[in-house]
């Protein structure tokens, strides 16, 4: 399902504002996220995404989660999601997800990639980002 740039910069910007209140949940310049140059799209329109992840000290639950956006920059699909392992060495993750038909095609795209944490704070979970990244891959049907 889509979702509009705004309301994902809105909600990056809480949880930057969240993870600036308890400085010590914030990345830790060691943790890494990457995406593979090429993302696959299959004939029923699922994409899937990959690349490696390297992060530490997790406490709570991590996840990888990743957009792609293509033409509209203002416009991401969520390609799936997953779990990680944050115990320093470095992993490969890979996310499949079924996007609107017709929404994406062969070519270039953008997609972001994101390591986040939910660490327990008393009686909440609050975000913590463990590393980010946003570049440019190319998109082949299969």
């Amino acid at each position: 399902m889509p979702v509009r740039r705004p309301l994902l910069a809105a909600a990056l910007g809480a949880a930057a504002l969240l993870c600036a209140a308890v400085a010590p949940a914030c990345a830790n310049p060691s943790e890494l996220i990457t995406v593979d140059p090429v993302g696959r799209i299959a004939p029923d329109g699922t994409v899937t995404l990959s690349g490696t992840y390297r992060c530490t000290g997790g406490t709570g639950p991590v996840f990888v989660s990743s957009s792609v956006s293509q033409g509209d920059a203002r416009l991401r699909h969520g390609v799936g999601g997953g779990t990680a392992r944050c115990d320093g060495a470095e992993h490969r993750w890979e996310n499949s997800g079924e996007v609107t038909a017709g929404a994406l095609k062969a070519g270039t795209a953008r997609v972001e990639a994101t390591l986040t944490e939910l660490r327990p704070s008393g009686i909440l979970l609050l975000p913590a980002f463990h590393a980010m990244t946003d570049q440019t891959v190319t998109l082949t049907q299969e």
